[in-house]
């Protein structure tokens, strides 16, 4: 009977520890979710979290593209103009421990490789603190520029990696951007932003043809700015 006893006693003392953990585990799963902006809560109508896209998302809209600087796989200093030069930069952050982006760095070695809008590509990783350079220097395609830059992925707020910020280098506007999995995926977010970008630039010029086409009819009819027409009395 006392062995009897002691077995459930021990069974009881193994089923608390379980729940215990179980329940322990649960909230640590409820407050990832809700870092994330995820609720289970029924009645708490939140959107749910935008996936990564063409339009920027960890970092500001406001914020524009940034130069380059650091190192290369050797260790001598590197930088390259990405704002007030003519052409595109597609900024492709990538790490030698990243198992997606292994994809990559075998896909930048293919010297056939077309990157959308003629940007020029960049390899980016973070410093050596982070990276291993000898790793880097033989994932390296020779003819792709690649630079150590820590400082590189806290300007354009890189959430994760891969990920990939495509730069108007004439003013410096991040065109598009996001993470994918494969050089397919990039090719087709980055020709996406350009379209919507061209759409919107047609958009503004057609309102702006508009505008002034009224302008001139306006000036025609010998309606001049400050004419009182353009500011009829309100009834009291």
């Amino acid at each position: 009977m006392v062995a009897l006893v002691s077995i459930l006693a021990v069974a009881v003392a193994l089923l608390t520890l379980l729940v215990a953990g179980l329940l322990r585990s649960h909230a640590e799963i409820l407050r990832a979710l809700q870092s994330l902006g995820v609720s289970l809560d029924p009645d708490d109508a939140q959107p749910a979290p935008r996936p990564a896209s063409a339009t920027p998302g960890e970092r500001d809209e406001a914020t524009p593209g940034a130069d380059v600087q650091g190192v290369d796989a050797t260790g001598a200093p590197v930088a390259f103009a990405v704002v007030g030069v003519p052409q595109r930069t597609l900024l492709a952050f990538l790490s030698s421990t990243c198992l997606t982006c292994r994809g990559f760095w075998d896909a930048f070695a293919d010297r056939k490789l077309t990157v959308p809008g003629g940007a020029r590509l960049l390899v980016v990783t973070k410093g050596a603190e982070a990276e291993s350079p000898a790793t880097i220097r033989k994932l390296a395609p020779a003819h792709v520029h690649t630079v150590l830059s820590s400082d590189a992925w806290r300007d354009y707020r890189i959430p994760v990696a891969p990920y990939f910020v495509l730069v108007e280098g004439s003013t410096g506007a991040v065109i598009g951007e996001g993470a994918a999995t494969s050089w397919e995926q990039v090719r087709n977010l980055m020709e996406q932003a350009l379209l919507d970008r061209e759409d919107g630039i047609r958009a503004q010029g057609r309102a702006q043809d508009r505008a002034e086409r009224v302008d001139a009819d306006l000036r025609a009819a010998g309606i001049e700015p400050g004419h009182p027409s353009l500011y009829p009395e309100r009834e009291a």
